[in-house]
């Protein structure tokens, strides 16, 4: 089968790859325009670029798909399908009626739930208990068109946006692979999505990994799974960012510091298992932190010739 295949990130690489490695012919990479990255600027290839470019497969990078010369562009390589995985753009109803079968999008999640961006952060974000990967066929609108196969995933109790992106990730080249079979041989039927059960995710900010500590514990603690690695969530120590990678919830405090309870975002009580601080209901414990100019260590780690002044509040 001859592919067109649109995808940016490194999600739509696995994706690419198992369309490649089943035998199919990627005649064209469509991807999203190489940008400045990191404190030189210096140019970077998108992901699904450097994947092509290894291969010696052709790439075109539209700033916008729906212009004529894009379109006229696609046109050209007279391709069977279109799959489409994290492009980051849009198609016009005229790309999406060129194929003969179709414009296939791999979304990763359980459609018609977390329609939109970031998805898979969301997923364990709102604690989740499972989460999948929908193969569908593309409409107009946003995530809107008609499902194909699903695949769900369960959500591990220490799932992180980076743990649950690598899983749906070949999850999705699994999937596709056996969409495009069932698509060619004309065993599967189309199902619509129920609009009234649809919900939509947007992107996410840097700031969303602010955290604000009026709001209970095992939520703040979801959001440090889900932001991690990016965009990562963290607060303030003494005017300085502090990047948190891991925490625990826990319902009191130690004996010890029973008396030490206080108002949310105030650092009750400190030990080698973690730094306890108070919120909105029960006590975030953060057990992996990174201190501005600093490197990712452990709360045991970090506390080593350092004084932790209890009564200390953070986020100011």
């Amino acid at each position: 089968m001859r592919v067109v295949f649109m995808g940016t990130p490194d999600f739509a690489v696995e994706t690419v790859n198992a369309i490649a490695e089943a035998g199919h012919e990627i005649v064209l990479v469509v991807t999203q325009p190489d940008k400045p990255k990191g404190r030189g600027k210096e140019i970077q290839f998108p992901p699904v670029k450097e994947w092509a470019v290894e291969r010696s497969i052709p790439v075109f990078q539209p700033v916008k798909i729906r212009q004529p010369e894009a379109i006229a562009t696609l046109k050209q390589y007279e391709a069977d399908i279109f799959v489409v995985a994290a492009f980051g753009q849009i198609l016009p109803k005229e790309i999406l009626d060129m194929p003969p079968l179709g414009c296939v999008n791999v979304h990763a999640s359980l459609l018609p739930k977390y329609r939109g961006a970031a998805p898979i952060q969301w997923a364990v974000i709102n604690g989740d208990k499972v989460s999948g990967v929908t193969t569908m066929m593309m409409g107009v609108g946003l995530d809107d068109g008609d499902m194909l196969l699903k695949q769900e995933v369960e959500l591990a109790e220490d799932e992180t946006g980076g743990s649950l992106f690598d899983r749906l990730a070949q999850v999705g080249g699994e999937l596709i692979v056996r969409t495009m079979e069932g698509l060619e041989a004309g065993t599967i039927i189309p199902e619509p999505q129920v609009e009234v059960e649809a919900t939509h995710v947007g992107m996410i900010k840097k700031s969303f990994g602010q955290l604000d500590f009026s709001l209970e514990a095992v939520v703040l603690e979801r959001r440090i799974r889900g932001l991690n690695p990016w965009p990562s969530a963290y607060t303030k120590l003494n005017n300085k960012t502090l990047k948190v990678w891991w925490a625990r919830v826990e319902h009191t405090l130690p004996m010890e510091a029973a008396e030490n309870m206080a108002e949310p975002g105030v650092i009750c009580y400190a030990d080698e298992s973690g730094i306890w601080v108070s919120t909105k209901e029960n006590y975030l414990v953060l057990e992996e932190i990174q201190l501005e100019g600093k490197k990712r260590m452990s709360a045991a780690d970090f506390l080593r010739g350092r004084t932790l002044e209890m009564g200390t509040k953070l986020g100011e």
